[in-house]
């Protein structure tokens, strides 16, 4: 499914909510949304790594890195399985590396910067708690899409204007 986000904020004004503009795409998808799953770590990428071996089809998984710039929390090996899986794509308030890699799977990947550093993994995280950063919570359950426009949040899924 292609997503417009600029027409999902024209049709849906009252609804939307829009995701500071920090992020950049660095997914093989440009376009990509669905059902909230949350990831809340910081520079431990256990959960990530946990999600992407569980069915994700119609999800996206949304993780709050806290914001570091000081780790990568995907990279392509959990990409590839993320994508394998049916994710639909993953917005991290983090890093990601192996950016080549990233940009040739069929996965959505929306990040703050790439990083060639991985996480230690010490099993440290939450897993569907609301996250808050960049101005928005997302709530698991809840809808998230997003483009190279930006990233916009619903409390219920949206269709395209037709």
């Amino acid at each position: 499914m292609q997503y417009v986000t600029p027409d999902l904020c024209d049709a849906y004004p009252d609804l939307v909510q829009v995701v500071e503009p920090l992020f950049s795409n660095f997914g093989g998808r440009d376009s990509f949304g669905g059902e909230i799953v949350t990831v809340k770590c910081f520079e431990d990428n256990s959960l990530v790594k946990d999600q992407v071996d569980v069915d994700g089809t119609g999800k996206v998984m949304v993780v709050d890195g806290g914001g570091s710039l000081r780790r990568a929390l995907l990279g392509d090996m959990l990409a590839e399985k993320a994508a394998r899986n049916g994710w639909e794509g993953l917005i991290i308030y983090g890093c990601v590396r192996d950016v080549d890699v990233l940009a040739q799977t069929e996965l959505g990947v929306q990040a703050l910067a790439s990083h060639p550093m991985k996480t230690d993994k010490r099993g440290i995280g939450d897993l569907n708690v609301p996250v808050t950063f960049c101005g928005v919570t997302f709530r698991p359950g809840e809808y998230v899409y997003a483009d190279n426009n930006g990233i916009i949040v619903s409390p219920e899924p949206l269709s395209m204007p037709q």
